[in-house]
C-alpha cells in the first residue's frame, strides 16, 4: 500500500526543532587542542626575590622594638638592656631614644610564634608618628 499524500499532491515537512551540535562539537575540539598544544609553551613569570645578606657598614647606634612571644613590647638601643614600654608610649620612646637623629634605623624583632598583627600594629605606630627608617629583623641563613 502507498502511502497518500495530502491534498495538493506536496508532502509536508516537519520542521526541526532540534539544533545541529556537531558544528560546535567541531569548534570546541580544535579550541582544545590549540590550548593543549600551546599550553606547555607558555613561560611562567619568575618573581627574583631579594636575599638577605650582612650590610657592609653597621649603622653606630640601632634603636631595637623586641615583640616577644607574650606580645609585650621592650625597646634596646644598641644591644643593651630591652625595658618594657606600651605601645601608646612606644613613638615617644624611640625618638627619645633616637636623640633627635632620625637616621637612626629602628628595627622590629619579633618571636616568629608571635601574631603578625602585633608586628604591622608596632610599625603602623611607628610610621604614623614620622618615624621613617623602620625595618625588620631577620636572621641570617637558614
Amino acid at each position: 500500500m502507498a502511502a497518500v499524500a495530502p491534498r495538493g499532491g506536496r508532502a509536508r515537512r516537519r520542521a526541526m526543532a532540534e539544533m545541529n551540535m556537531v558544528p560546535f562539537i567541531d569548534v570546541m575540539l580544535v579550541l582544545l587542542i590549540i590550548f593543549m598544544v600551546s599550553a606547555p609553551l607558555i613561560t611562567t613569570g619568575l618573581v627574583d626575590l631579594p636575599s638577605v645578606g650582612k650590610a657592609k657598614t653597621q649603622p653606630p647606634h640601632v634603636v631595637e622594638v623586641v615583640v616577644g612571644s607574650d606580645e609585650k613590647l621592650r625597646l634596646r638601643l644598641d644591644g643593651g638592656e630591652p625595658q618594657p614600654v606600651a605601645i601608646s608610649r612606644l613613638a615617644a620612646e624611640v625618638k627619645k631614644l633616637q636623640a633627635g637623629d632620625a637616621q637612626v634605623p629602628v628595627v622590629i624583632s619579633a618571636d616568629k610564634n608571635v601574631k603578625y598583627d602585633a608586628v604591622v600594629r608596632a610599625m603602623d605606630t611607628l610610621q604614623r608618628n614620622g618615624i621613617a627608617r623602620v625595618g625588620l629583623a631577620v636572621r641570617q641563613g637558614g
